[in-house]
């Protein structure tokens, strides 16, 4: 399977705030076909990066600004749809208002390059975050989910840190440790490097 990052910059809106963020977006399939995990800030420099090949879909892991502020003009750019758990609809909204998506429900999944992209509901940073898995290819797409350091914030609006915490116990933490966690900002990690500190994590609370 073939794994592609691209890395956009622009703005995280929320509660009235924006910061400045870098986000990972992630092109899987192979050379002919592909899915994008999170359409952030550059639809363009995402397009050109997919190139020639056929987009299949465009996978949301939430409905965060920074997440989804691309997704209009990038489905219009590869013509594919946007998948988004129903959740976080309301998010959607607000960023992208009447612009249609489809429902990225809990164990669906997606066939590509000789394997498949299963999606997890994950709770927590979001209410509607969702976590991608390619469990032949040993790869888990973690969007906000899960960093390098623990797991994704939820001091703002619409999360909860024991919700998170749950989610990681229940759908992630036990996946195999030589899992590799390619995440929505940052470097990558692996479910082996992250899984021994949650009670550390459990501990100081975020």
């Amino acid at each position: 399977m073939r794994i592609d990052n691209v890395v956009t910059s622009g703005l995280f809106k929320l509660d009235g705030g924006e910061w400045e963020v870098d986000n990972n977006v992630w092109i899987v399939g192979d050379d002919s076909e592909c899915y994008i995990i999170d359409a952030a800030h550059n639809a363009r420099a995402i397009a050109d990066a997919v190139g020639g090949r056929r987009v299949k879909g465009i996978l949301a892991t939430h409905g965060h600004s920074d997440h989804i502020d691309a997704a209009p003009e990038l489905s219009c750019l590869v013509d594919a749809p946007v998948y988004l758990h129903p959740t976080d609809g309301f998010l959607w909204q607000r960023q992208n208002p009447g612009v249609h998506y489809r429902q990225l429900l809990d164990g669906a999944t997606f066939p590509i390059a000789g394997t498949e992209l299963r999606v997890m509901s994950t709770p927590g940073h979001s209410p509607g975050s969702v976590v991608i898995y390619a469990e032949e290819a040993g790869e888990l797409f973690s969007g906000d989910t899960l960093f390098q350091g623990g797991p994704g914030a939820t001091g703002r609006s619409f999360s909860s840190f024991d919700t998170i915490i749950h989610s990681l116990q229940k759908s992630v933490l036990d996946l195999p440790a030589e899992t590799v966690v390619r995440t929505g900002h940052g470097d990558h990690t692996t479910i082996g490097d992250e899984a021994p500190h949650l009670e550390e994590w459990i501990r100081r609370g975020y």
